[in-house]
């Protein structure tokens, strides 16, 4: 699935992995129009995030 595919809030990993740790779980959040990529934090530390692609391929088959 892509980062644009998701909505607002929803959780994601980079890699695939089926049962991820807490600090391996991301949070999609708006997208910023200047730098035309997704905000993402973690879902355990909001003062770490990261901005994506929206074709950036992230997995959210994940038992969280």
């Amino acid at each position: 699935m892509k980062v644009k595919e998701l909505k607002r809030g929803e959780f994601f990993t980079k890699k695939s992995n089926p049962s991820p740790l807490d600090s391996q779980v991301w949070v999609r959040g708006d997208y910023d129009r200047s730098a035309k990529k997704y905000e993402c934090h973690r879902y355990d530390d909001v003062n770490t995030f990261c901005y994506l692609s929206g074709a950036r391929e992230v997995y959210t088959d994940l038992i969280f």
